[in-house]
C-alpha cells in the first residue's frame, strides 16, 4: 500500500453505457488523447453539475439522443490510476437501455456517432471495454 500522501488533482468525468437492440452507442472521439478511437458517450462534470445529470448532457451533446436523467441506472464509479493518460480521472458510468435503435448525430467533441454490436466492438478508448462488460453484465 502507497504511502504518498501527497495532494492530487481529480478530474471528474461520467460517462453513458446506452444499449439498444444488442447493440451500444459509441462516438469516435475527435481529440487526443485516443484521436479517433472509439469511446463511450462522456465527459467533464461542470462546477454545480451532478455526475447523473453531466451524464444525460453530454450524451446528448455527444450523440444528438435524449434519455432522462431519472432513465439512466449508475454502473459504478472508475478510478484506476493511469485509466486516462492525461492525468487521475474518475468516472461515474450509467447505463439505459431503448426499445429500437435511435439514429444518432455526431455533436461537440465527437466526429461520428454509431450503433456498434455488442459481439463486434472496435478496441475502445480509455477502460470504456470494461465499463460496457459492467453494465451489461447489471
Amino acid at each position: 500500500m502507497s504511502t504518498d500522501t501527497t495532494d492530487e488533482t481529480i478530474r471528474y468525468t461520467a460517462d453513458v453505457v446506452l444499449f439498444a437492440a444488442g447493440h451500444v452507442l459509441l462516438i469516435e472521439r475527435g481529440w487526443d488523447p485516443f484521436k479517433s478511437r472509439w469511446a463511450l458517450p462522456g465527459g467533464h462534470v461542470n462546477t454545480g453539475e451532478t455526475s447523473l445529470n453531466a451524464s444525460a448532457r453530454e450524451l446528448e451533446e455527444e450523440t444528438g439522443i435524449t434519455v432522462p436523467a431519472t432513465h439512466l441506472r449508475q454502473v459504478g464509479a472508475f478510478d484506476a490510476p493511469g485509466r486516462d493518460p492525461r492525468d487521475r480521472y474518475v468516472s461515474v458510468a450509467y447505463t439505459a437501455t431503448l426499445p429500437t435503435l435511435v439514429q444518432p448525430t455526431a455533436g461537440d467533441d465527437a466526429t461520428a456517432a454509431r450503433w456498434w454490436p455488442l459481439d463486434a466492438l472496435p478496441d475502445l478508448a480509455f477502460d470504456h471495454a470494461e465499463i460496457v462488460a459492467g453494465a451489461a453484465n447489471r
